[in-house]
């Protein structure tokens, strides 16, 4: 069923499960006052927030090309994805803020071990969802539900070292643990918001397919270029759902432009059998001198 889930229909699911996910710790952070549990209300807000982001940019993502963006929009998911990380990162800042403050005072421990259990659930939706979000994001080729895949994961490992924290902090009396805690959060978002921007802003910046894609490329042209000389110069990039490909196929210098056609229908046609959403694009050059590091096809 879930592989059967757009990504419109999972980031419009996300929103509503932030939400949920939000008042569970808002409730938790309601029952203890616990300055660990606030800082990881703090994140499910930004999670919101992102979830939001996500949800415009993929609809926008979706719209066809047009005379404007011949390309198309996939690069719109990369900007929500950046800002994501941005959110998150501030979010960090201001959790760095309360926890040294706390710090400075630590609050005694007077608090119920029933916010826990709220959090606890919390954190199991999020880890249902993140899966979710990891698996049909790659699926789908989505950098905006991918970033939130992995920011709802890095939310699960800090929930579950702020309730293992505050269990032992419960257990020993020491009041300083719960701000040292919101510390180790904070360290943990930072380095989680440095994450997602990082890598969408490689999108933006025209990055190579994946190593795995481009191995598969270069091996579906030897396979189906039979006809051509060599094809050289391949180039690949990453925008959004949509992979593009570019390359010079080298034929005889005597070949029919019709011959040279059907050459390259064949290989577009097998590309696009196992990346649906390539955009292809090649150039026939006549026979020349050829590249030592170019494809000979069927070789």
């Amino acid at each position: 069923m879930l592989q059967r889930l757009t990504a419109e229909t999972i980031a419009s699911a996300s929103i509503a499960i932030a939400l949920l996910v939000l008042a569970l710790k808002a409730l938790a952070w309601w029952m203890t006052g616990s300055i660990a549990l606030f800082s990881d209300a703090m994140e499910s807000l930004v999670n919101i927030g992102g979830a939001i982001m996500a949800w415009f940019a993929v609809r926008y993502a979706n719209r066809p090309a047009d005379a404007g963006h011949p390309f198309g929009h996939h690069k719109a998911e990369y900007f929500s994805a950046v800002l994501e990380g941005i959110m998150i990162i501030v979010a960090a800042l201001l959790i760095l803020h309360e926890a040294i403050e706390a710090l400075r005072a630590p609050a005694p421990l007077v608090w119920s071990p029933v916010g826990l259990l709220v959090n606890a659930g919390a954190m199991v939706v999020n880890l249902l969802w993140a899966q979710v979000l990891i698996a049909r994001g790659g699926a789908l080729a989505s950098p905006a539900l991918s970033a939130g895949g992995r920011h709802l994961m890095s939310d699960v490992w800090t929930s579950a070292g702020v309730l293992c924290g505050l269990g032992l902090a419960l257990a020993t009396g020491w009041p300083w643990l719960d701000p040292l805690l919101a510390l180790l959060v904070a360290v943990n978002i930072l380095r989680e918001g440095y994450r997602v921007v990082a890598s969408s802003v490689g999108g933006l910046m025209d990055q190579a397919a994946p190593p795995h894609e481009r191995a598969e490329i270069a091996e579906i042209i030897h396979k189906t270029a039979q006809g051509a000389l060599q094809v050289h110069g391949l180039k690949t990039r990453r925008a959004g759902q949509a992979v593009f490909v570019e390359f010079h196929m080298v034929v005889a210098g005597d070949m029919t432009v019709r011959a040279s056609h059907a050459i390259c229908d064949r290989i577009e046609e097998a590309i696009r059998a196992a990346l649906p959403t390539a955009e292809v694009t090649i150039h026939v050059e006549p026979e020349h001198k050829l590249e030592d590091s170019g494809i000979r096809p069927g070789q």
